[in-house]
């Protein structure tokens, strides 16, 4: 099976790193999924993205992510954040609340945060 070293960076902490067989990042340009031997690729993080790593265990591990970067070679994927959250971090009923009464920036954030944890907004 191929595989891919993903590292998941934010500014304050180092979330996951890893094998990984599938990585999907909302950027700039829309949303990307990137497999082992993709073309290198460098891509700006949308504010309120989701970064999605299947690993090579066939484990899910989802982060709300905040800005960044994702950089691609043909057997790295780096993403960069400003800020992330792993979805198990989630603290699903403060995000709801945040989501129903934050302003713009705050629903998005929140309503990242909630698809990383799996829970719709």
């Amino acid at each position: 099976m191929a595989e891919m070293t993903v590292e998941l960076v934010a500014v304050e902490r180092r979330l996951w790193s890893g094998k990984a067989t599938f990585v999907v990042a909302q950027t700039a340009e829309g949303e990307i999924g990137i497999l082992p031997g993709h073309e290198p690729v460098l891509g700006q993080l949308v504010e309120g993205g989701v970064v999605s790593i299947t690993t090579t265990e066939g484990e899910h591990v989802g982060a709300a992510v905040h800005g960044g970067f994702l950089s691609v070679t043909a057997d790295t994927v780096s993403v960069l954040a400003e800020s992330a959250e792993l979805g198990e971090e989630v603290d699903v009923e403060k995000a709801k609340k945040e989501f129903a009464q934050g302003d713009e920036d705050e629903r998005a954030r929140a309503g990242a945060r909630l698809r990383a944890a799996g829970q719709s907004a």
